[in-house]
């Protein structure tokens, strides 16, 4: 699990987040939603150590990484594993060696046991012998699938996600969500997931943490979102007419 308490964090003379307190739990998909400028992004940069708050406390368990030197959180960091929104993957390497990359980093194992661990994690993401092509050669949705083979290589406590679903089509974007909860679920992970895409939210929601204007403005899971008589909450779901007719007819109503 990963405690927040109190978090404050200002740039200059703009203050971005105004005390946040959350938990987000081990073994279920914690989501990070709200609109653009609400403060995500920094919020999640703060929870992989990217960012210090300027106060408050980021609990991993029970040690509070705001307090820990550069070797410690180097240490930390072979628990933690990213997807980025872009992938991040390095286009003159092969898949095997964009895997492999987080181990050569952080591990002394032998190269036969580095691509073993490598092609574990391609079989767990449905990617088996494509270890010598390179990202240029394989699909959007199969370049995010080898993304998160990467981010789980070190089998990792806690597995970050930023827009998982950015540029992918709805049906890989469901594929995606699916792999993630899986893996979430198979490994215990805490797994933190800022998003924008509501099948997300719908889906996967396990653990919903709404920011808005810089504070926590609710938090739930999906079966309570269409529940929730939060107007923020109901703003930013149902922002569309599209959704608001999705959710009167969920309800009955119209």
């Amino acid at each position: 699990m990963i405690r927040v308490e109190k978090v404050f964090k200002s740039f200059d003379d703009t203050e971005v987040l105004k005390g946040i307190d959350f938990l987000f739990e081990k073994g279920k998909t914690n989501l990070i939603i709200g609109r653009s400028g609400a403060g995500k992004t920094v919020l999640l940069k703060i929870l992989v150590g990217l960012f210090k708050p300027t106060s408050g406390h980021i609990f991993y368990h029970d040690v509070d990484i705001c307090t820990l030197g550069k070797n410690e959180m180097r240490e930390l960091r072979m628990d933690v594993g990213m997807l980025f929104q872009g992938n991040a993957l390095f286009d003159s390497m092969t898949i095997e060696e964009n895997i492999r990359f987080p181990l050569d980093m952080f591990t002394t194992k032998s190269l036969k046991e580095k691509n073993k661990m490598v092609n574990f994690c391609l079989e767990r993401v449905g990617l088996e012998g494509i270890n010598n092509k390179f990202p240029s050669e394989i699909s959007g949705g199969m370049q995010k699938r080898v993304g998160i083979a990467r981010a789980i290589v070190l089998n990792p406590k806690y597995l970050f996600c930023d827009e998982p679903n950015s540029g992918l089509d709805p049906k890989t974007a469901i594929t995606i969500d699916e792999l993630i909860s899986d893996i979430t679920k198979e490994y215990g992970i805490t797994t933190v997931i800022n998003t924008h895409d509501m099948n997300s939210v719908m889906e996967i929601g396990e653990n919903i943490c709404l920011l808005h204007m810089g504070k926590l403005a609710w938090q739930g899971n999906k079966s309570q979102v269409l529940e929730s008589d939060n107007d923020i909450l109901q703003n930013f779901i149902f922002a569309s007419p599209f959704l608001k007719r999705l959710k009167n007819k969920a309800l009955g109503i119209g």
